[in-house]
This record gives C-alpha cells, structure tokens and sequence, in this order.
C-alpha cells in the first residue's frame, strides 16, 4: 500500500502563520494549505478504494483515517491562523 504524503510542515515555514497574505513564494501558508488539502484528498480516495477490499487490512484502514483526521486538524488550525482578525 502507498505511504500517503507526509504531514510535518517545510522546516523553512515562518513560525508565524497571520502574514498578510503578500507571500508568493513555494513555501508560503497558503501554499502549505492547498498542498495539505491535496494530500487530503489523496487519503480520502485511498481510503475509499482499500475500504472496497473484501477482507482488507482493517488496521492499516484504521491509520490511514487517523493521518486524515491530523490532516484536518492541521488544515483547520492554518486556515484559522489565516483568518483576518476581527476587532473586538
């Protein structure tokens, strides 16, 4: 079976994720975003098709749903960081 891709940000990824969005470069959040939502996808097919598979490994399945709920989490978490801030 496929290893999915992994989940750790670049190491070069600013610590501060609230840029103002004028960051073009390969390793910007919001290119850290659309990448991680790919490998998101990429999870959701593969585990759609090895759930298909009679009598198929129930725990690799099992892992390969826990890397798509860190996934998530981890695209929910850059998506909020992204967020403009609202004034109290």
């Amino acid at each position: 079976m496929p290893q999915p891709p992994p989940t750790d940000p670049p190491s070069d990824l600013p610590p501060d994720l609230s840029g103002d969005g004028a960051q073009t470069n390969l390793h910007s959040p919001q290119r850290w975003l659309i990448e991680l939502r790919i490998a998101h996808a990429d999870l959701d097919n593969l585990i759609d098709t090895a759930s298909r598979v009679p009598g198929g490994d129930q725990l690799a399945l099992q892992r390969l749903k826990k890397r798509k709920l860190l996934l998530r989490d981890q695209i929910a978490r850059i998506e909020f960081e992204l967020e403009p801030r609202e004034p109290a």
